[in-house]
């Protein structure tokens, strides 16, 4: 099973082509949770009003790096 992740399109792209140099990183969290367990969202989290219905969109146009079948 594959779920989207990761930085949107835009992100990825500026931090591909930033200058390798520290940096400070503030106004943000993020967080990873890992699991061997399949992953799936309720019936009540799928018809949550604040559900952001285009999530997927921000990867649209993101080159592929990586492919399940590899």
């Amino acid at each position: 099973m594959m779920s989207a992740h990761g930085p949107d399109r835009e992100t990825f792209d500026r931090a591909s082509a930033a200058e390798l140099r520290p940096q400070k990183i503030d106004d943000g969290l993020a967080f990873m949770f890992e699991t061997r367990w399949p992953v799936t969202a309720t019936a009540q989290a799928a018809r949550a009003e604040h559900l952001q219905p285009a999530y997927d969109d921000v990867w649209q146009g993101l080159q592929r790096h990586f492919r399940p079948s590899d």
